[in-house]
Parts: structure tokens; sequence; C-alpha cells
């Protein structure tokens, strides 16, 4: 399956994804407002002695506004695993993937080069993952087809998560859902699927930082919840 283009919404229902203009001090903090959001999500396969091989991507692109929240944009693929690292009956038992959905499947160089491409360059950009390391390591292995985007930094909704709700017994998506009532997904573990109830979850995580006065700016939630892309930290030999 190719790559789905990041395509602009449609006016509507559809393009806002909140539930109107938040006026709290975090919403109207200009670098806020400057920064394009894309929350990401991938499908990996495990091989032993590997590092997780990416299977699956899908990418919202959003942006906040007067308005509230805008989907710029979505895209979603399939990737062909390597060799080593084929779907396996455990794949398909949790995420519905066969190998035969591989078959015609772009190759990692496409699909990452495909992201890169959709960037805006000298736009600022922060990538919204659930347990952003993840995300963060398959995007630092693949960087060589996708510079851009493996500059970017990640805001992780974890941590995120257990500052502005604690108490819940794990921070996992599901547990997540079910804190803020969102329905489970019919295809939850797929890309598309997970990215789509990730951005519900950040959603509602900045809705409620909106009215705690510790987080009057985005710097401010990148403190406590951020992560450094790979390709943005000092070599050691630059330490010294």
């Amino acid at each position: 399956m190719p790559l789905s283009p990041l395509s602009r919404a449609n006016t509507g229902d559809e393009t806002t994804t909140s539930n109107g203009k938040h006026m709290g001090r975090l919403t109207d903090d200009p670098d806020f407002r400057a920064t394009t959001y894309v929350v990401i999500d991938f499908e990996t396969t495990t091989p032993a002695g590997h590092p997780a091989q990416p299977i699956e991507v899908a990418a919202l692109v959003l942006r906040y506004g007067q308005n509230g929240w805008t989907r710029i944009g979505v895209s979603t693929s399939l990737i062909k695993p390597p060799p080593f690292a084929p779907v396996t009956s455990a794949d398909t038992a949790l995420k519905g993937l066969t190998p035969a959905m591989f078959e015609d499947a772009p190759a990692p160089v496409d699909v990452f080069g495909e992201l890169d491409r959709n960037l805006t360059p000298g736009s600022p950009f922060l990538l919204v993952a659930q347990n952003a390391s993840v995300e963060a390591n398959i995007i630092h292995n693949q960087s060589e087809h996708c510079p851009a985007l493996a500059h970017i930094d990640f805001l992780d909704t974890i941590p995120l998560a257990k500052k502005i709700v604690p108490g819940l017994p794990s921070y996992g998506l599901d547990t997540l859902l079910a804190h803020f009532s969102i329905p489970q997904p019919r295809d939850r573990h797929r890309a598309a699927a997970d990215v789509e109830v990730t951005a519900q979850v950040f959603f509602h995580l900045i809705r409620a930082a909106d009215e705690m006065p510790r987080y009057a700016r985005l710097a401010d939630l990148v403190n406590v919840a951020g992560r450094t892309a790979k390709s943005n930290m000092p070599v050691q030999d630059q330490l010294f």
C-alpha cells in the first residue's frame, strides 16, 4: 500500500478536533500556536538480535489556532520488512497484519523519504507519541532516509499524563483511553487507529494543562515530557 499523502482537511466539523477555542494560558502561548504537531505511531516486528523494524506508520498533522485543533493532514503506509524480520503469526493475531499484505508494500527508503518531504522547511515541528522512545529509535535508525524528520524532537504522552493526571494504575494507551472515556478503536494496534486515539489523549492532556498555571508555555510541556531526537544529541567526541 503506497503512502497516502498528507492532505489538507476539508472545511466542516471534521477539521476541528476540539470543542471550541481554549482561552487558557498554554494555548495562548505564541510558541505553542506556531508549532505544528505530528502525532506519529509505528507498528513493528522485533526479531531476535535486532532492533524493532517498522512495518506500518501513521502520522497525523495538527495545528492549534483560533478555533482550536485543526487537522492539517494524515498519512499512512505499510512498510516492507527486511527478510530477517518477517511478519509473524503473533503479528497477525495482535494487529491483523499478514505476510501477504506486504508483498507490494514500499521499502523504508520510500516511506521515510516521503514523510521527510511532507515537512515544511524552517517551520517548528514537534512529534507526539505514546512511549516516544520507540518512535525515536525507529526514526533514528532510518535517519539516512529522513534527515529532517530525524531532527524533530518529541513530546511523550506518558510522562505528560503522569504529571497532569497523577495516580493512574498505569499509563499505557488502553488505560489512558479508559480514563478519558475514549472508545477503543476497532483496529487497535494498527498505526492509523492508534495514532487517532493517541491524538485524542493528547487533546485531553492539553485541555487539562490549559487550566494549570504551571503550564503557561510550550516550554513547560517540553520540560516535563520532551524527548530530544537522537540526531540532535551531541556525539561523544564533541563533548570533550
